[in-house]
């Protein structure tokens, strides 16, 4: 197994129970459906990291499940913006210490603002990415919850 990663060492201070599960990537195939695959999982279980820029408060994450879409005026509403936009993908590693497709809602270089959303909460099984492409955390939502100290709203269309 590979090292720990930043997101690993912080679920360890929590003492938050977790596994690590690798797959092989393709720069092509970063897509949830398709991680969500190669590690058994459905689609509703990997809560995808992404990051954006709100026109008041700057930098956020929102975290979300694979299976839904991002609703950028709920996430507005709620981060205290009149519009979030998503980051240039080049900006993220700058931002954030990760790259696209590794991007973990824990463990960025600088702790922004996280909106997790409300179902995770009563999810017995998530993943979410490890820290790097091809590593997954799985763990338990509420434990996620905890971890990630984010605010749990409600910022999901179906996709």
């Amino acid at each position: 197994m590979s090292s720990k990663t930043n997101a690993c060492r912080i679920l360890d201070g929590f003492r938050i129970p977790y596994t690590l599960h690798e797959y092989g990537w393709d720069e092509d195939q970063l897509d949830v459906a398709t991680v969500a695959e190669k590690v058994g999982l459905a689609p509703g279980q990997l809560f995808k990291t992404l990051i954006l820029k709100g026109d008041k408060t700057g930098v956020l994450a929102a975290c979300i499940p694979g299976d839904h879409e991002l609703n950028l005026k709920s996430l507005a509403a709620v981060s205290g913006n009149k519009k979030v936009e998503m980051v240039p993908v080049k900006d993220i590693q700058s931002l954030t210490g990760y790259i696209r497709g590794g991007v973990s809602p824990l463990g960025m270089k600088k702790k922004y603002p996280l909106y997790l959303h409300e179902s995770v909460t009563g999810m017995e099984l998530v993943s979410i990415s490890g820290g790097r492409r091809g590593l997954q955390i799985f763990l338990r939502g509420e434990d996620l919850a905890a971890a990630a100290e984010g605010k749990l709203v409600h910022i999901v269309t179906l996709a």
